[in-house]
Parts: structure tokens; sequence; C-alpha cells
């Protein structure tokens, strides 16, 4: 049997696509991971690469040995990892990347029940709105959403995602709620600007019947390229907000902020858990997709999320 190295070499350079995504997943330099390939293919007779300045492409032989050995060598990696361990827990620096408010609200509160469970995992979470490359920048894991999976990624749905327009009740004091979306533009809108484009973000409502409606809206009383901000102004009574239900859950349950319409909202797409193909999961990682996961159901996050 070739050396567990010499394949574990093969297959991350396969699945990242380059030597430099193998060598930082595996701690190693890509001169390293380029000489275990090399005695690799010397040692099979076969080429497994195709090889260029910018990326590595897998021969023919080299798909069909993939296939070959991507399960076993999964097993045979649980089962090292296993033996290494004194006590059988999963262990190691967990790598997650997320967004910002979100991680904070929904995700940091875990963190002191996960570490109980699995005192041996270092968290090294990173708080982003950005997506991430998780092989090429070594992460174990992320949640996010509106997001374009690569080859090779698995995601898991925690839930879908509904935008609602709210307002606090000192802000609606004196003021006539309204009846239909159209209604909105007499009050004084909090937009926010997209940070990709720079344009103004449209207000587009659904019934729960199944109508939909796009509010015209007058001059805003202000603009944020930040939903957690555009939160806080509602908070503080500035005006009328259309936020993800994760941004306003939390004033909503306190009375702190007053759902409009509630009849209509706004289908904002999946937040994902994802991560790289099972075929070389590491178990830190796979407690931490699975506590994540039964966490969220328990809790009936998805339940909250999705207002009608």
């Amino acid at each position: 049997m070739e050396p567990l190295n010499h394949l574990e070499s093969f297959v991350q350079s396969a699945e990242g696509g380059s030597f430099s995504a193998a060598a930082r997943r595996l701690g190693l330099t890509p001169a390293a991971v380029s000489k275990n390939v090399a005695r690799l293919e010397a040692r099979l007779g076969v080429r497994l690469f195709q090889r260029s300045t910018r990326r590595l492409t897998l021969t023919e032989g080299g798909e069909r040995f993939l296939a070959q050995i991507g399960g076993p060598l999964a097993t045979l990696q649980d089962a090292v990892a296993g033996l290494a361990k004194d006590d059988g827990q999963p262990s190691g620096t967990l790598k997650v990347s997320m967004g910002q408010a979100f991680g904070r609200e929904y995700v940091l509160p875990m963190m002191g029940d996960f570490l109980a469970r699995y005192p041996a995992i270092l968290p090294d979470w990173y708080f982003d709105n950005q997506q991430v490359d998780l092989v090429g920048e070594g992460f174990d894991a992320a949640i996010g959403g509106g997001i374009e999976l690569s080859p090779g990624m698995v995601a898991r749905e925690l839930s879908r995602i509904h935008v609602v327009a709210v307002a606090s009740p000192a802000y609606l004091a004196g003021r006539e709620l309204p009846g239909q979306p159209a209604d909105l533009a007499q009050l004084d809108a909090l937009l926010r600007r997209s940070s990709p484009t720079g344009r103004l973000r449209s207000w587009t409502l659904q019934h729960a019947g199944g109508q939909q409606a796009t509010v015209e809206l007058p001059r805003p009383r202000a603009i944020f390229n930040d939903p957690e901000a555009i939160a806080h102004a509602a908070l503080m009574g500035l005006g009328v907000a259309m936020l993800p239900m994760p941004f306003v859950e939390r004033g909503l349950c306190s009375g702190e902020l007053v759902r409009l319409l509630p009849e209509w909202h706004f289908d904002a797409g999946v937040v994902w858990l994802y991560y790289p193909s099972k075929k070389l999961l590491p178990p830190k990682t796979r407690a931490f997709v699975d506590f994540v996961l039964e966490r969220f159901r328990r809790e009936r996050f998805a339940e909250r999320m999705q207002v009608a």
C-alpha cells in the first residue's frame, strides 16, 4: 500500500486544484505535496495530473484513481485519527466562516455547549459577510446565504429566510398603519445600498396568497450598506425597514419592533451550512456540522425565520 501521506497529497490536490491549496489543508509546503504526488505517480507508473502554471487537471487515470480511493482513504484516516486521540474525542483547530451579525446572534451562543461536548476542539471562527473559498483558504466549514457552491462542496440547509417590513412603536405612534405595500411609500424608508453594485435595493413583497408587489419609494430617510445598521436605525425610531428575519427577530419578540403588513413578506433564499466533500471530512468538522444542525432543529430556527 502507498504511504498515507502520498495518497492524502494526491486527493487534496485533486480537490483543491493545486499543490498550494493541498499544502494549506495538510500543513505542508507546496514543494512537499508536489514531491509526494510525483512519488505516487512513479510508484503507480501513471500520470495522475496534467500540470500548468495556474492549475492542476486530473488525467483520465487520475480521475479513476480518485474515485477508487476516496472512500477507503477517508475510512482509513478516520481510523488513524481515532487511534491518535487519547480520549476518542474529535480534536484540532476548527476554522469556520460566518456572517457577522448572524454568527454573533445565532452561532456564537452555541460555543459554550459545543466546547463542553468537544473540549479538544479549538474554534477559530471568522466573522465576515463575504463568501470564502473553503479549500483555498483552509476553512473547515462556513455558514451563509446567497452562495454559489463550487464542485466538491456539500451544503446543508438551515432555513429559508423571509424579509419583512418593520418599524418601532415610537415611530408608528400617531401614524396610520399601512394596509397595502403601496402605503409604505408614505412612510420614512430606511434603505439598503448594495455593496457589490452601489444601487439602492427596491422593496418587493409577496402576499400569502401569491400576489407580488414592488413598492415605488420616494426620497429615503436614510441609506445604509449594512442590514444590522438598518435594524438599529429602525429600533431608534427613524423609519420603516425591510429586513431579513435574523436581524429583527429579537426586536419583534421584545416588542421593540412591530411587523407591518403581516400577510406580506419576501423570500430571500436559503442560509446554508457548507463544507468540503464528505470524502475527507475530519471528525472535528463532522462534530461541528452535526452539532449545529441538531441545535438549529431543536430551537426550531427554520420555523422562526419563515413568517408565512
